[in-house]
């Protein structure tokens, strides 16, 4: 099963277990940008803003996936597409992830 996760949830569940807790997990590394985590400032990822979109997306692409193999690995990102607005600067990244059955 593939689950869409966004940014969009702003409430932790922290009894969250399994997969809940996992897609928890992946729209929080979403919602935060690198040196934005007191006590973790490399935790996240870093967004492009100063290129061309068609750049910036796929940098940004980039950045996300890395940034969820290495600080959710029990989450296999399969799709992201960057929705929204660019002339307006609202863009918001929307991950395609795969959870392990045995979570």
């Amino acid at each position: 099963m593939i689950y869409e996760v966004t940014t969009g949830n702003s409430r932790i569940d922290f009894g969250a277990t399994g997969v809940d807790a996992i897609l928890q997990n992946v729209a929080f590394i979403l919602s935060t940008t690198l040196f934005s985590c007191p006590l973790d400032r490399a935790f996240a990822w870093e967004p492009d803003i100063d290129s061309p979109i068609h750049m910036q997306s796929a940098r940004n692409i980039a950045r996300i996936t890395a940034a969820i193999q290495k600080y959710e690995p029990r989450a296999t990102v399969v799709s992201i597409e960057i929705r929204g607005d660019p002339q307006n600067g609202s863009l918001q990244p929307v991950v395609g992830v795969r959870i392990d059955d045995e979570v």
